[in-house]
């Protein structure tokens, strides 16, 4: 029988614990909270009037510390091409090594390696023999000790990065072999850069320099002050590449037969259409000179992917090019996508397998299922 005091609460409730009490009261709350949050998105104006005139006071100091931050970022730019002026000279000497201009002396090698201890300076002639033999198997380049510069520096580069290993097509390789330097030039006004891209003389073009040109803005947009999040490349341009007769790349000629509707008689059609290679990069889709017309999907997300190569190769590749060369430099994430990948086709070939038994397998016992995240 009920105690009177106590009233008439049901008995599930007397058996709930502390900690289950609140987490009841905490899920009211949130409840509440996420209504509330729910109401004043979908009509903000629901709020008092005095409340709304302190909402907007707080965002009339989102604008100034929003414009404050676009100055900051422009003064961040002034000082990128100040220092940018003190790295020309290492980016001249590199450019020397590579292209065997300037061979370093003991002291500008005087740099410790992971792969030069004592070990394997003190080889025998007759191990190192043997080494030589096993390499010939397995040969990766035709480098030896008189190899001049470093052959296919930039190449190697663009192979070893995804983002533009994707670019890369295999009749693009013959002629990057000849690219012998990626150079940036800031620019003040209007705020931008400029990739340059060098060649060694080549029976493809007969350009020496390509170039890639982007146009930067710093200033928040009238109509959205608050997504600004720094400086963006909005506009790029590129160049126009000299081909020689039969070399070009970026284009390809397809035949195709016409059938004549009446008479029915065919004929076949040579036409000339885009081809896949990373020298398109050198012919961006253009963007409208007015802001405010719309562009369609397919060159929006041309120009998103060019965008973010360009800023790629500035920001990162041009800077730190010996250790992208060397590997060192590379994202993780690109390896553990790589073993995640390999992980998967595992999975699939043992699903595939009609003797394998789970329960057998030692393994996996006691293992969970990873879950499945969709990225």
């Amino acid at each position: 029988m009920a105690d009177p005091e106590k009233g008439t609460a049901p008995a599930a409730e007397e058996d709930m614990s502390e900690e289950e009490v609140d987490d009841v009261e905490e899920e009211g709350e949130g409840g509440e909270r996420k209504e509330l949050v729910d109401k004043l998105m979908k009509d903000p104006q629901s709020l008092p009037v005095a409340v709304k005139r302190r909402v907007k006071a707080l965002k009339k100091i989102q604008l100034e510390y929003t414009n404050l931050e676009a100055e900051f970022y422009k003064e961040v730019h002034a000082l990128e091409v100040k220092y940018d002026k003190m790295h020309q000279d290492m980016y001249e000497k590199r450019r020397q090594i590579i292209s065997s201009e300037h061979e370093p002396n003991d002291e500008e090698c005087d740099f410790p390696s992971d792969d030069e201890d004592d070990e394997d300076k003190n080889l025998s002639k007759d191990m190192e023999e043997k080494a030589k033999i096993e390499d010939k198997e397995e040969k990766v380049h035709d480098f030896d000790e008189n190899t001049k510069g470093i052959p296919e520096f930039w190449l190697t580069i663009f192979k070893n990065v995804d983002l533009l290993a994707e670019m890369v097509q295999e009749y693009d390789e013959p002629i990057l072999k000849h690219l012998s330097d990626i150079q940036l030039k800031f620019h003040d006004e209007p705020m931008g850069f400029t990739l340059e891209f060098h060649f060694t003389e080549n029976e493809f073009f007969t350009n020496k320099t390509l170039t890639k040109y982007y146009e930067m803005k710093c200033t928040p947009d009238k109509e959205d002050p608050f997504g600004f999040e720094g400086p963006e490349i909005f506009k790029c341009k590129g160049c126009t590449i000299d081909w020689k007769k039969g070399k070009n790349v970026t284009v390809k000629t397809i035949k195709k037969k016409q059938k004549h509707k009446s008479r029915g008689a065919v004929r076949t059609i040579t036409k000339t259409v885009q081809n896949d290679s990373f020298f398109n990069f050198f012919n961006p889709p253009p963007v409208p000179e007015d802001p405010d017309e719309e562009m369609d999907e397919d060159t929006q997300a041309l120009l998103t992917a060019d965008f973010e190569i360009g800023h790629y190769i500035r920001e990162r590749i041009i800077p730190r090019a010996v250790l992208f060369y060397t590997g060192e430099a590379l994202d993780d994430e690109d390896f553990e996508e790589e073993e995640g990948e390999e992980g998967e086709e595992g999975d699939e070939e043992e699903e595939d397998d009609p003797d394998y038994d789970p329960t057998k397998d030692k393994s996996v016992k006691g293992q969970q299922p990873a879950d499945c995240k969709q990225q």
